[in-house]
């Protein structure tokens, strides 16, 4: 088992030699970014996060926004950031919610009405995506079955989201992240845990879980940008999610110990990640460096 040792670690650790990292980072040409524990936590920007994203456009590197987190629409996450001090379009951001948008597009166009487990805001973008939202009817029955985290979630609707699921409804999740990062003094239950929740009670599994660590979330960007995968980077602070989307899809996984995984967490990944570092900081110098030689 690879594992980091303590001593080793000083502000970024990879199990490439120097050489062959630099190669890596040498040819990236678009940052994938993921959002709480990233950029920001809960509702407080990191002090590295503006300079950052400056430094990658003075390099030409292009970036956009990636979460797990459906709890907002695009254009709620493009005001908070906005408030934040980041300015993005729309076709800079993707989230879970619209990753699913986009899956029951594809593989099942047929459904069109739904039960959604998740907030007003996630809902209004299922509705003006043009599917109808079915309510806690029995006597109605959804099409499909879409379990989100939910921080507005009532033990009536997880009832019923568990009803559905017994009774083999198709049933999809936004994304398996078991808990949200967060500055507050609390456990913030993510999709992943609903899910078990589910699933202990009615013994079904989601039969698709959408977002990271899928792949799709990573391809959609070379196909937009002309690139090859080992010219896009994936940063972010959880190996399950963010860097599983890295290793899936081909590109460089970048682990920030600024969000929900520890450094002790991170001595223990077998395969390790490409890089774990602080921060993003620690990953725009290297970069940087990169660049140089």
């Amino acid at each position: 088992m690879t594992c980091i040792k303590k001593m080793e670690f000083n502000r970024y650790h990879s199990p490439f030699g120097h050489e062959e990292l630099m190669a890596k980072c040498r040819k990236i040409k678009h940052v994938a970014l993921d959002m709480d524990g990233t950029i920001y936590l809960g509702s407080k920007l990191f002090p590295f996060t503006l300079g950052f994203l400056k430094d990658l456009e003075e390099m030409g590197i292009k970036y956009s926004f990636l979460t797990n987190n459906p709890t907002k629409s695009v254009a709620d996450y493009l005001l908070k950031i906005e408030k934040l001090g980041i300015k993005a379009t729309p076709e800079e951001m993707y989230t879970s919610s619209v990753a699913a948008i986009d899956y029951l597009r594809d593989k099942m166009p047929e459904a069109r009405k739904l039960y959604v487990v998740g907030t007003p805001s996630m809902e209004e973008e299922f509705r003006n995506a043009g599917f109808e939202l079915m309510p806690d009817d029995p006597g109605q029955k959804p099409d499909c079955l879409v379990v989100a985290f939910d921080t507005t979630l009532t033990y009536p609707k997880l009832c019923h989201a568990s009803w559905l699921a017994a009774e083999g409804i198709p049933y999809i999740a936004t994304n398996p992240d078991r808990v949200c990062p967060t500055d507050l003094k609390t456990v913030l239950v993510d999709c992943g845990s609903l899910c078990a929740c589910i699933e202990h009670a009615t013994g079904r599994r989601p039969d698709a879980v959408i977002g990271k660590p899928n792949p799709d979330m990573l391809s959609g960007i070379c196909f937009r940008e002309g690139l090859k995968p080992e010219e896009v980077a994936m940063c972010g602070d959880r190996i399950y999610t963010d860097v599983a989307t890295a290793r899936n899809a081909g590109s460089l996984g970048v682990l920030v110990l600024s969000g929900e995984t520890t450094l002790e967490t991170a001595m223990k990944s077998d395969p390790q990640p490409d890089i774990t570092a602080e921060s993003i900081a620690e990953f725009c110098e290297l970069l940087k460096e990169a660049r140089k030689e």
